[in-house]
C-alpha cells in the first residue's frame, strides 16, 4: 500500500524523543513519523468512538486534527466517552476534547468546528484533510460522510457500535467499495435503535475506536493491509472477531458514477430519522407527510393537575421503566406493538388480541418514550392498523423532558 501522505515534515529533537517508540520501529522510523506530522485527519464526533480516536491520534503525532461536534458534555456520556471528565459536564465537547488532546501532545494543530455536519458544509469541511474518520452514531451522517468522501476521493475510516457489538471498515472508492456498496439503502426508521435507546457497553467504543485509529495510521504510513474491501465484526460477549469481504458494486449509485456527478442529498429524509439531537428534521410526522399531534410536558402536567385523565402509553422497554416512569401509565414496549401491527397486517389475530386490545381506539392517547422518537414510530404503527391520528399525540421530548422541566428529582439515562 502506498502511503497516503508523501510530503514530509521535519522533527525537532524534542519530537524525536517523544515519538521514540515509533521511530525505532523500521515500519515507521523517522520518515514515517514525519508523515504523521504532515498528516491531516478530520474526526466526525468526539463522543464514544471519537474519544479513543482523538486521544490516540493526538498521542501518535498526527500534525493536524479537525474535530466536528456541537454537543455539550453530559453525565450520561462519561460511562464511555473517556476524553471527557466530570469537570467538563456542561462544556462544549470540542473544548473538553481539545484541552485533553493538547495536554497529551502540545505539538498539534487542532481545528474545532462547532457545527452539525450537513450536506451544505460537508465538502468544505472535508476538503483540507487527507483522512476522514466517522465517529458518529446515526445513519444520515454515515451516508453523508460516505458520499462526501466518494465525491472528494478521500478514505472514510468507518466504525459503529451497539450494545456488545461493533463494526470496522475503510471505505475508499479509489481502491475498493464504499459504504453504499454494502448498505445501498438505510434500514426502515425505528428498526435499529440508537445507542441512547438500546445502550452500549462502555468499553466497546474503546475497542472499535482504537481499531479505527490504527487503520488511519496504516493509511498515512502506507504499511500493512488496510480494511479496504473488508469489514470486521466484533462480538464482545463471545470475544470474537470475524472478517467478511465487501465487494465493490459496479452499479453503486455513488461510487459507480463519476465523482463530479455525486450529489449530496437530504440524508435525514433519505433515512427517515434525524441526524442530530437538535436537528431541523421532524420525526413527528404522520404517514410520512401530515404533521403529528404533539403535547409538551408542561401541557400534560397542567391537564393532569386539572383532573384530566388521558391515557398515557409508555412504549419503552421494561428495564427502562425500572429507572424512571410516570405514574398511571399503560406500559407496552414498542417491539410488542410492532409485532402486533405485523400480525394484524398479515391477517393474524393473536397479537392483536393480547396487545392492541389494551389500547382503545376511541380514547385520547398520549404516547411517550425516552426522547420522543420511538413514540412517534408507535403512533405511525397504530395509524397503520386503523387508529385515528386525531386521537394520538406524541409527548415531545419524552420522559427526559419531563425530568428536565417538571420533576428534576427523576432519574435520567
Amino acid at each position: 500500500m502506498e502511503a497516503l501522505i508523501n510530503h514530509l515534515e521535519s522533527l525537532s529533537k524534542e519530537e524525536i524523543k517523544r515519538y521514540s517508540r515509533h521511530v525505532i520501529m523500521p515500519e515507521v522510523g523517522i520518515e514515517g513519523q514525519r508523515r504523521l506530522k504532515a498528516a491531516s485527519v478530520l474526526l466526525i464526533g468526539t463522543g464514544g468512538l471519537g474519544s479513543p480516536l482523538a486521544l490516540y491520534l493526538a498521542a501518535a503525532g498526527i500534525g493536524r486534527i479537525g474535530l466536528v461536534d456541537y454537543d455539550v458534555v453530559d453525565e450520561t456520556n462519561l460511562q464511555r466517552q473517556v476524553i471527557h471528565g466530570q469537570s467538563s459536564v456542561g462544556k462544549p465537547k470540542l473544548d473538553s476534547a481539545a484541552e485533553r488532546m493538547r495536554d497529551i501532545n502540545p505539538y498539534l494543530q487542532i481545528d474545532k468546528y462547532n457545527v452539525p455536519l450537513t450536506s451544505e458544509n460537508a465538502l468544505e469541511l472535508f476538503a483540507p484533510y487527507a483522512v476522514i474518520i466517522d465517529g458518529t452514531d446515526n445513519f444520515p451522517t454515515r451516508y453523508l460522510v460516505n458520499d462526501a468522501c466518494v465525491k472528494l476521493g478521500k478514505p472514510n475510516v468507518y466504525g459503529s457500535i451497539f450494545r456488545f457489538e461493533g463494526q470496522l471498515s475503510v471505505f475508499y472508492a479509489k481502491e475498493g467499495p464504499c459504504y453504499r456498496c454494502m448498505f445501498p439503502e438505510p434500514p426502515p426508521p425505528g428498526l435499529v435503535p440508537s445507542c441512547a435507546e438500546g445502550g452500549v457497553l462502555g468499553i466497546l467504543p474503546g475497542t472499535i475506536g482504537t481499531l479505527q485509529a490504527t487503520e488511519a495510521l496504516k493509511l498515512i504510513l502506507g504499511i500493512g493491509e488496510p480494511m479496504i474491501g473488508k469489514m470486521l465484526l466484533y462480538d464482545a460477549l463471545e470475544m470474537s472477531f470475524t472478517t467478511i469481504k465487501v465487494r465493490k458494486n459496479p452499479a453503486c449509485p455513488v461510487c459507480g458514477v463519476p465523482a463530479e456527478e455525486v450529489q449530496l442529498i437530504d440524508y435525514e429524509q433519505f433515512c427517515g430519522v434525524p441526524a442530530h439531537d437538535r436537528s431541523t428534521f421532524h420525526a413527528e410526522t404522520s404517514n410520512g407527510s401530515q404533521p403529528m399531534k404533539t403535547v409538551t410536558v408542561r401541557e400534560l402536567k397542567a391537564r393532569l393537575d386539572a383532573g384530566e385523565k388521558p391515557l398515557i402509553l409508555d412504549v419503552r422497554e421494561p428495564h427502562e421503566w425500572q429507572i424512571s416512569a410516570l405514574e398511571g401509565t399503560l406500559r407496552i414496549p414498542k417491539g410488542d406493538i410492532q409485532m402486533a401491527k405485523n400480525a394484524v397486517l398479515a391477517g393474524r389475530k393473536l397479537h392483536e388480541e393480547t396487545v392492541l386490545a389494551q389500547i382503545p381506539q376511541d380514547a385520547e392517547i398520549i404516547v411517550h418514550c425516552r426522547s420522543g422518537v420511538r413514540s412517534a414510530d408507535v403512533i405511525r404503527m397504530l395509524q397503520e392498523v386503523g387508529y385515528q391520528g386525531t386521537h394520538l399525540s406524541n409527548l415531545s421530548g419524552g420522559i427526559l423532558a419531563w425530568a428536565r422541566e417538571i420533576d428534576p428529582a427523576m432519574a435520567t439515562y
